[in-house]
């Protein structure tokens, strides 16, 4: 398929750095498939959103994201920056990233040829995006969107931990290490969540995922009957869990087996409200494998936003 004026957003430290080295490569095959296209490197975190809200504005069709699922969630940042969904630019995917946890929802194999293969056959699928008001780390209410998952618990600290690391093990091991740090530092917060502006609930949580895919964390299918096109959020609540209960019941999530359980609750909603009990705890959030904040949020579901090609 052709694509009038398509624009690739690149991370170039994406995949520990080779997606630099094999650009050549990857931009030859991009030609192949689609044909001429323009592209811009991000230089540092927050860039891609910029280059794909100029994108938009510049009359591209396509704009392809290569790299992971935190340059997948700025690139959608840009697509949806008016912070509404509105026609614009379809959206593809070249995975380079450490977790490939969006491609996996998708279906997206892992490779670049794979991918490419898919954007050339130009098929399009209309998804569910969600905008989201989370408290930055200075304090400032925030407006940001992400496409796939945003949890909140113990997950802000594992990204923390993750991305403070080197990734050069790999998606599953770099994330299990991660959880690992993460763990020993955390203890479960008790936090006041409210769903479709119901009456707001008190728990004690290890974390909670407001889920429009069904991946997380390097691989766990957290939300297994997530479906990235329904208008509904899948939200998982994992509760007061032990250390031991999360390690004997660690390799179940992989699979999407870690329910029933009697501290693991899933529920539907369209909305979700969510703040600290205490108001001086820091509740942090995991969006789309970044902390870009913490509690109070607000989250609300997106439905048909987005277009990509996959």
């Amino acid at each position: 398929m052709k694509f009038v004026n398509p624009f690739a957003v690149v991370n170039p430290n994406s995949a520990n750095g080779s997606t630099a080295r094999q650009w050549p490569q990857i931009e030859a095959l991009l030609k192949e498939a689609i044909g001429p296209f323009t592209h811009a490197f991000t230089k540092s975190q927050g860039d891609a959103t910029p280059l794909a809200r100029e994108a938009a504005h510049s009359g591209c069709d396509l704009v392809i994201s290569v790299g992971g699922d935190g340059t997948n969630n700025e690139v959608v940042n840009g697509l949806l920056a008016d912070g509404a969904p509105r026609p614009g630019p379809m959206l593809a995917f070249v995975p380079r990233g450490t977790g490939g946890d969006l491609r996996k929802t998708l279906g997206i194999e892992n490779t670049v040829e794979a991918a490419v293969r898919r954007i050339a056959e130009g098929s399009q699928k209309k998804i569910d995006a969600a905008r989201m008001e989370i408290t930055d780390h200075e304090g400032r209410t925030v407006t940001r969107h992400f496409v796939n998952i945003t949890s909140f618990g113990i997950g802000g600290l594992v990204d923390q931990k993750v991305n403070n690391s080197t990734k050069a093990l790999g998606g599953k091991a770099s994330f299990f290490i991660g959880t690992v740090k993460a763990f020993a530092a955390y203890r479960n917060q008790r936090v006041r969540v409210s769903f479709d502006g119901a009456a707001a609930e008190e728990m004690t949580i290890n974390n909670v995922a407001v889920a429009n895919g069904k991946f997380f964390g390097g691989g766990m299918m957290i939300a297994p009957e997530a479906q990235i096109d329904d208008g509904f959020f899948d939200v998982v609540i994992l509760g007061d869990l032990t250390l031991w209960e999360v390690i004997t019941n660690g390799t179940k999530v992989y699979k999407g087996r870690h329910m029933p359980h009697s501290k693991i609750r899933a529920l539907r909603a369209k909305t979700v409200r969510a703040e600290p009990v205490n108001p001086e705890d820091r509740v942090l959030l995991d969006v789309d494998g970044e902390a870009p904040g913490r509690l109070p949020a607000t989250f609300e579901i997106l439905p048909a936003a987005l277009t990509v090609v996959a």
